[in-house]
Order: C-alpha cells, then sequence, then structure tokens
C-alpha cells in the first residue's frame, strides 16, 4: 500500500471561493454524489487509526467492537487509514497495523485492498490522498463566513497561553484579530506566502452530546474555541477530516475510546455547519493497568529505563542502541526509543518488555482468538458466567448496552490463564501445525537446528504445559547448542549436584553406565532402564536423579519431563553431555 501526495501542498489555503454559498455547495456535492443523500438503514461503522507503528491492544478492541457491531448487524465495516500528519505516518506502519488486523481475524468491507480485503467506491481511504475534497469544504465554510484565515506565529499563540496561565484562567482562541483582517489583506498575507492556517468560528451556543454508552453531555458554551482545521502545510486537522469523511462514508455509528468525548463537541458543530448528519456515537471505556495507570506504549520505556537506573548503565551494551541515541534517550524521558532498539537493549539485559501492541502478544505466542476473547471482555460483557467464546458468538451478540463505563482492567495472568487453557484443549496436530508456524517466522535458527522428530517429540512433551507457543522456543534453547558448548548454571550446580555423597554427582556416573547399555533409546525403553536404580539408589523418587539430569543435559533445572528430555537428544548427545558435566565438577 502506497500513499500518493498531492501536488499542491498549500490545500485550501491557496484556493478562492468556489461557491456563492454554503446552502450551494451542498446542493452541489448531492448532486455529484448521490452517496451523501443516501437514505439506506445499512449500519455502517469504520475504524481509522493513524498509520504510526503496531497497532495497540486499545485500538485493536475498538477495531473489534466496531466490526462485531457492523458484521452481527449485517452492516458494513470501513477501514480508513488517518495519516494526514505527515510526521507520524507510514508507509511501513500502515501495513504493520494491517497485519495486525488480519492476524486477529479482523478484516473489513471497505477500505485499502490488501489480502482480499477492501475495496469499495467511497474512496480514497487514505485521508492524505483525499485533499482536493477536503478543500471544497474548506472553501464553502470560509465563503459562508464559518471559517476563517489566522495568521498569528507560533510564538505569538505561546505568549497568548502564557498570558492566559499568568492569569490562572484556561487558554482559549477568540479569534478576534484574525476575523477582523479586511478580505483585501487576508489576500494580501496569502499572495505573499505569510503561513496561515484556517480557524472554524464556533457558535455561542451550548453543545449537546448524545452518547449510546455514557449519555447526555452539555458542553457550556464557550468552552470549545475556535479550533484549527486547516493547517498550514494545506493538510486537514483529524476534527476536520473525519467528519467530512464518515459522512462521505456513510457512516451511520461513530465507536472510539472516552478519550476522543470532548473532541466529539467539535465534530458535532462541524457537521451542523456543513449540513452533515450526525452518526451515533458510542465511547468506549479506556484500558488500564493493573494497577490503575493507563495501559500505554511508554509502558516499555518505562520498564527500561527502570533496569537501566537500577544497574547504574551509563552506556549501551554492543549492538543494542546507537550510543549518540542512547545519550539523548537517557536525558530526555520524552523520547523513545524504536521498538527494534528497544527490544535490543532489553534482550542483552536480560529484561522482559510488557506486551503492549497486538504484535508484540504475536511475538510472545498468544493465539488470536484468544485475543479477541479476552479484548472482548476488556469493557463488554456477554451476560451470566460465560467468558469464553469466539468471534462468532461476539458478531451475534455485541450490543452498546452491554459495553461498561468504566475504565477495563488488563488482566495478564488471566489472559495467560486463558491462552494456557485453549493450547491444552487444542488437537495435537493443530498444537504441531501452530507451534511450527510460530517457530518459522521468530525463531528460524532454532527451526533449522532441530530435525523434525526432534521437534515433534518436543511438541508432545510441550503441549499440557506451554502458556503461549514461543514458551517450547524459549524453554528448550538447550536443545540447539551443541554438546561441547554448553555450560551449567553455577547456583543449579551447587543446589544438585555438589553436597555429601551420594551426590548428585554421584548419580549422574552411575547413570551414564546404565544409559550406555540401553538399547530402546525411547521414553518407555529408558523408564524401564532405569527403573532398578530408581528404586534402590533413589528410594523411589524421581527428582533425586531428574534434577542432576537436568543440570547435565541442559544446563539448568528446567527442561520437558526427564526421560522426554533424553529421548529428544538422543543416545550419544545425552551420554556426551552427561560425562562432560562429571568431568567438569570433580
Amino acid at each position: 500500500m502506497t500513499v500518493r501526495q498531492h501536488s499542491d501542498s498549500r490545500g485550501a489555503c491557496g484556493h478562492q471561493f468556489a461557491f456563492a454559498s454554503l446552502h450551494d455547495f451542498i446542493l452541489v456535492c448531492l448532486i455529484r454524489d448521490p452517496l451523501m443523500s443516501s437514505t439506506s438503514n445499512t449500519i455502517v461503522t469504520r475504524f481509522a487509526p493513524s498509520p504510526s507503528g503496531h497497532l495497540h491492544v486499545g485500538g485493536a478492541r475498538t477495531a473489534l467492537f466496531c466490526w462485531a457491531f457492523a458484521k452481527g448487524k449485517g452492516g458494513t465495516f470501513v477501514l480508513r487509514i488517518e495519516d494526514t500528519d505527515q510526521k507520524r505516518s507510514s508507509d511501513a506502519a500502515s501495513i504493520g497495523f494491517v497485519k495486525d488486523l488480519l492476524w486477529l481475524g479482523i478484516d473489513w468491507d471497505e477500505g485499502p485492498i490488501y489480502e482480499g480485503c477492501g475495496g469499495g467506491d467511497r474512496g480514497p481511504y487514505f485521508q492524505a490522498q483525499r485533499l482536493d475534497i477536503y478543500r471544497k469544504y474548506f472553501d464553502a465554510l470560509l465563503a459562508s463566513g464559518k471559517a476563517y484565515y489566522a495568521f498569528e506565529t507560533t510564538e505569538e499563540l505561546t505568549a497568548l497561553r502564557d498570558a492566559a496561565k499568568a492569569q490562572n484562567q484556561p487558554f482559549r482562541y477568540t479569534g478576534d484579530a484574525a476575523r477582523a483582517l479586511s478580505a483585501d489583506k487576508v489576500a494580501e498575507f496569502l499572495k505573499a506566502g505569510r503561513p496561515a492556517v484556517i480557524r472554524f468560528h464556533t457558535p455561542p451556543n451550548p453543545i449537546t452530546i448524545r452518547d449510546e454508552i455514557l449519555g447526555e453531555a452539555i458542553i457550556p458554551a464557550g468552552e470549545t474555541d475556535d479550533f484549527v482545521i486547516c493547517k498550514a502545510d494545506g493538510f486537514p486537522t483529524y476534527h476536520f477530516a473525519v467528519v467530512v469523511d464518515d459522512e462521505l462514508m456513510g457512516v451511520t455509528h461513530v465507536l472510539r475510546a472516552q478519550e476522543h468525548f470532548n473532541n466529539t463537541a467539535k465534530h458535532i458543530v462541524l457537521q451542523d455547519a456543513l449540513g452533515f448528519r450526525r452518526p451515533v456515537y458510542g465511547h468506549l471505556p479506556l484500558i488500564f493497568n493493573p494497577d490503575g495507570s493507563k495501559m500505554s506504549k511508554r509502558d516499555k520505556d518505562k520498564v527500561l529505563r527502570k533496569a537501566i537506573a537500577e544497574r547504574g548503565i551509563t552506556s549501551p551494551p554492543p549492538h543494542t542502541v546507537d550510543p549518540a541515541l542512547f545519550a539523548v534517550w537517557i536525558k530526555d524521558k520524552n523520547v523513545q526509543l524504536e521498538i527494534a532498539s528497544a527490544t535490543a537493549l532489553a534482550s542483552a539485559l536480560g529484561v522482559v518488555l510488557p506486551e503492549i501492541n497486538v504484535d508484540d502478544f504475536r511475538r510472545s505466542g498468544y493465539l488470536p482468538e484468544v485475543i479477541c476473547n479476552f479484548l472482548s471482555l476488556n469493557g463488554w460483557s456477554p451476560g451470566g458466567d460465560l467468558e469464553k467464546f469466539d468471534t462468532e458468538f461476539l458478531k451475534s451478540h455485541f450490543d452498546l448496552q452491554r459495553v461498561v463505563k468504566t475504565p477495563a482492567k488488563f488482566d495478564r495472568s488471566k489472559l495467560l490463564a486463558f491462552n494456557l487453557h485453549a493450547l491444552q484443549v487444542m488437537p495435537r496436530e493443530e498444537f504441531v501445525k501452530k507451534v511450527a508456524i510460530h517457530g518459522r517466522t521468530f525463531h528460524p535458527d532454532f527451526m533449522a537446528r532441530v530435525t523434525e522428530t526432534q521437534f515433534r517429540s518436543l511438541c508432545d512433551a510441550s503441549q499440557e504445559r506451554s502458556k503461549t507457543l514461543d514458551d517450547l522456543f524459549r524453554t528448550n534453547g538447550f536443545i540447539t547448542i551443541a554438546d561441547d558448548l554448553l555450560e551449567w548454571d553455577a547456583k543449579a550446580v551447587k543446589k544438585v549436584l555438589q553436597g555429601t555423597s551420594p551426590n548428585g554427582r554421584d548419580h549422574l556416573t552411575a547413570i551414564s553406565k546404565i544409559l550406555a547399555q540401553c538399547d530402546d533409546w525411547s521414553v518407555q525403553g529408558l523408564e524401564s532402564a532405569m527403573k532398578p536404580y530408581l528404586e534402590t539408589a533413589a528410594g523411589g523418587n524421581l527428582g533425586t536423579i531428574a534434577q542432576p539430569l537436568r543440570v547435565a543435559l541442559c544446563g539448568g533445572t528446567v527442561s520437558p519431563p526427564i526421560f522426554d528430555t533424553l529421548a529428544i537428544l538422543g543416545k550419544a548427545s545425552s551420554i556426551k553431555r552427561i560425562d562432560r558435566c562429571v568431568a567438569a565438577h570433580e
């Protein structure tokens, strides 16, 4: 997907008025675009993210609810890319969150064409490609006197804000000076190329917001100032573009996070000024961390900064972050590392970053159906004690009446329990297939170093205890290490191998001789071979021999069941590792 930029970056700021009145303009639009005058009862929802990175789980929850609401009622779900902020937008980011949506199973009826989704006759669906459309509406508002050019510099606006702050007053832009400019003076400034924005002249009336979730609210007169609708670069602001696009794309229901609630007042006055209908609004609760803080992309940054501070680190580990960037990051808490740098730094420090974006959860090995199920419960109730359901159930049962008003708490332990259960009840062949796909995508080196037989045996031994698809790879790296390069955890060696005889090392010496005589190197064969020694030397306590074997075979005390571990490594590697461990700890 590519974003085509319009060649004229001046936007409406350089255009003359095209219509005598707003009424004439709307009539022309209705004649040229019959979609605007449609009286269809079809429900149309939209998800309209900014392409600034992978999809945050809060955005994913919004997309999921919009999708379910439309699909469950035979309506249309639209994906629109709000890329008018050129500093934050990128094509790579667009593809990133589009892939996130499809991974979750959220497809769209209209929007960018990607892997069988999208299309439609109400595009373009990238806002940066709709500048000509926005120009017409800018010109109409200017011609009617409901919008005006403003030429204040950044410094002048800062001075006004500082003055209001000094008087302990909230800053509200009045626009008196800008509106007092004559038409000739405005034309003179524009011709000279003086930077200008277009502001909407907000009527001095109370604004009533009717929300299907939060109820009715009245914004007092004067609370909403004359806000910018066209930036100096000619691109529309979010407030203007969203209003025009929702109208032209036939959006009937706007479902979005509660943080946008106050924006709705601006959207309503614009809709009234342009003669647009008002869609039904429903503002969804925010998603918070269990400690009550807002779940944010900055959570990763906080974890990294805490680790750096606790360890007194003043320069980055090699091959993680550019030293100059690291120095800037350390000094300025407003600077955040790019995800690749943050991940590399976290890996070098042994720090686990919290999953925030959909892609984080995918990399961590969560199932998309589990994420959708869990996100549905963060802000919506299916009724009764029901907690586990699929997206087909969500589509057929989702309604706004069961959306809660209060913030949702993102319980990671509960999500992990959901994922564990889903993996445990999954048919074995499906589990093997999903783990293999996850491995080829995120652990290609691991997959290249194990045989098909080893991999399947690992899956057989791991399914019951795997909380995520990633667990198999994170806990079984010992398999990919060469026998003569395996290292042993010092604490585990001291605890498990050393001590009063007979100790763990003594058991390993005896076990090596037994295993050398074992011809049936299967789980059952190994159990049979070890049974006499287990009963006589270990009193029937498997742990007495299992933990020393784990240290010798894996380097630590965590592995699949011990006989599975022996079977997976094979006879030659197992005996070599045991003998090497015994010799190294005489």
